[in-house]
Parts: structure tokens; C-alpha cells; sequence
């Protein structure tokens, strides 16, 4: 294991028992988790996104808040609903978060998750075209962003512009340049995990999976790996991949850890239905002393096909809990893990 971050969906509710009431509350909280995790040592601060719901929603001026106030610590999300993007737009948007934070830009985009409400992408102002599904139209979006986020110029410039235009045709500004080889795909099946693969894609794969062949979680996750790595290959792209997997982990350290994660150590997966027609396989959660939760995890065939393992983390808790949370993790149990 060569990463390790947290992944936060940013949820806030004006709740008592809450210590994240407000979206204000979510956003700013964010920001100081992210300080919090890169002293640490943490690799990754990543962030969920949700529209119509109480959770993190634009994840624009997150990132780039987030990369102005840190330094070393990449900086993602997992993951960007593409039904909802206008991908031109959303190209400047993350050149220029990435360019804030110099380069520390992991984004994270697929087709989504079911939404809070019916079809909320043509609130947006988008729709499949006819004979056209919405996942057709994410990823449509997405191979247009791929396009103009590698910097060449596809506008023709105007005669008499407003001000001096370059020589040729003319691309999006502001450009980051590497921003294309830090796009993720966030893949519940085999079949999108490859089409992520022969776009050049890195692979982000959740804690929840379609169920395919009705093995354990982690075994299906696994083998969705070696294909994306396999279909890698065969595209012939130059350099490695990357390969992230989320996990909910939490190390009993303390009466309150144990207070809030400690069960009887029997977590399984469950099985539920997307969109009430696709069957899923939600992966288990991990918690328990040090010493237990490593021999756990070395069992866990993804992650060990994985370079990174973004940490779910209960953000409603606060910053103070869920930095030890994190903490505790990256002391007694990562380096069980070979983490550096």
C-alpha cells in the first residue's frame, strides 16, 4: 500500500447530536480536516459529491480552498457525478483548482450514484439524447472533458478579438499541465472499470460494487482490478495506473472509539438493489484493536491490489475525532500494511 487518505461525504444536519449542523459547518470543517490529515502524514484528502442533499455538493471551491491552505497532500474527490457537468466548464474549473494547488489534483468522476431526486441532472439543464441512456450521457461528458483538459486548441479565434489571441486555434485557459493523468473513473462494474482503462483513466472503486459473480465483496473488487489492469496493458498507455479502493476502518483505541464503532466483530457484506433493479454488494466495515484490523485487512484481496486506500470517515463526528481516527490508522495499523 503506497497511499493512504480519507474519503468524506461531507454530510451536515442541524441536529444537537451533530457536530457538523450546517453546510457551512461541512465546507469549513472540510478544509481543516485536509490541514489536519496532511500533518499527520495522510496522502489524500478526497470528498464525495451529492447535489440536492445535505452533504458536500460543488466541489470546485473546496479543492481549491483546500489546496491553498496545504501543500503536500493530494487533494480529490470520489467522485464527481458527470451527468450533471458541463464538462467545458468544468474544465476550467479544475485547471484552475489544480494550478492552486500546484499539481496536487486527483479527480475522481463517474456516472454517479441514485440521486435524491427523480432524473436531477435535467434540473441542470442536461438530458440523454433520444435513444440515449443518462449513463450514455455521462460518459460522453467525460470523454469531452478528457479532450479539453490535454491542452490543444480547438476554438477559432475571433479577427478581431478583445485582446491579443496566440497563433492557431485556441484551448480553454486556465491549462494545468498533468491535470489528464489524474482523472479517476469511479467504476461499480467490470465492463466500465475497462472503458476507464482504454481511456486512461486511474480506476476508483467504492465500498459498494454491482454484484456480479456473488462472491465476497473484496474478492469481486479484486478481480475488477486485474481486469482494469489487464484492459491498461492491452491499451497500450505509457505509464502505470492507479488503483484506489475505499474501506470503512476504525482502530479501537480508547472507551470512545469503542463506544462508537465497537460491535462484536462479525460485520459482513450486505446485499442490497440500486435503483431497485441492480443488485449490489456493499463491503463490509473494519473495527477492532491494531493488531486484529491487520490481519483483517491483509485478507482483503482489493486492497491488496491497490496502491491507494482512501479511509471513509464519519465527518458528523468532527475534526478533532476523526484526525485521531485517522491517526490511529496511519501509526498502528498502515505500517502492518507495508504504508512506507
Amino acid at each position: 500500500m503506497k497511499h493512504i487518505g480519507f474519503l468524506s461525504f461531507g454530510h451536515w444536519t442541524p441536529s444537537s447530536q451533530s457536530l457538523v449542523r450546517s453546510a457551512s459547518d461541512a465546507l469549513l470543517q472540510s478544509i481543516d480536516l485536509a490541514v489536519a490529515a496532511e500533518q499527520l502524514g495522510a496522502d489524500g484528502a478526497y470528498f464525495r459529491v451529492h447535489h440536492f442533499a445535505r452533504q458536500l455538493a460543488s466541489p470546485f471551491p473546496l479543492l481549491a480552498a483546500v489546496g491553498a491552505r496545504t501543500s503536500k497532500i493530494e487533494i480529490g474527490t470520489g467522485v464527481i457525478d458527470m451527468r450533471y457537468e458541463n464538462p467545458l466548464y468544468m474544465a476550467e474549473d479544475a485547471g484552475s483548482a489544480d494550478l492552486i494547488a500546484r499539481g496536487r489534483l486527483q479527480l475522481g468522476i463517474s456516472r454517479g450514484s441514485p440521486e435524491q431526486v427523480i432524473e436531477g441532472y435535467r434540473h441542470f439543464g442536461y438530458a440523454p439524447p433520444e435513444g440515449q441512456t443518462d449513463a450514455d450521457m455521462a460518459r460522453h461528458h467525460t470523454e469531452v472533458f478528457l479532450d479539453v483538459i490535454r491542452g490543444k486548441g480547438f476554438a477559432q479565434p475571433n479577427p478581431s478579438p478583445m485582446f491579443p489571441n496566440p497563433p492557431g486555434l485556441l484551448r480553454l485557459e486556465p491549462f494545468s499541465e498533468g491535470l489528464r493523468e489524474r482523472i479517476w473513473w469511479g467504476a461499480s462494474t467490470n465492463a466500465t472499470a475497462q472503458w476507464a482503462a482504454k481511456l486512461g483513466m486511474n480506476l476508483q472503486s467504492s465500498t459498494l460494487k454491482i454484484d456480479e459473480s456473488g462472491k465476497p465483496f473484496h474478492v469481486q473488487q479484486a478481480e475488477q482490478i486485474r481486469l482494469f489492469k489487464a484492459a491498461w496493458t492491452e491499451a497500450g498507455h505509457a505509464r502505470a495506473p492507479r488503483v484506489s479502493v475505499s474501506r470503512s476502518i476504525f482502530a479501537l483505541m480508547n472507551d470512545m472509539d469503542r463506544a462508537y464503532f465497537g460491535r462484536d466483530g462479525k460485520d459482513s457484506d450486505k446485499v442490497g438493489y440500486l435503483g431497485g433493479t441492480e443488485r449490489a454488494i456493499f463491503g463490509r466495515s473494519y473495527a477492532a484493536e491494531p493488531d486484529v484490523l491487520i490481519k483483517r485487512l491483509a485478507e482483503d484481496e482489493a486492497i491488496a491490489e491497490a496502491d491507494t486506500l482512501l479511509l471513509t470517515v464519519p465527518n458528523q463526528l468532527g475534526v478533532d475525532y476523526n484526525a485521531h481516527a485517522i491517526e490511529a490508522i496511519l501509526t498502528h495499523v498502515a505500517p502492518g500494511l507495508g504504508w512506507r
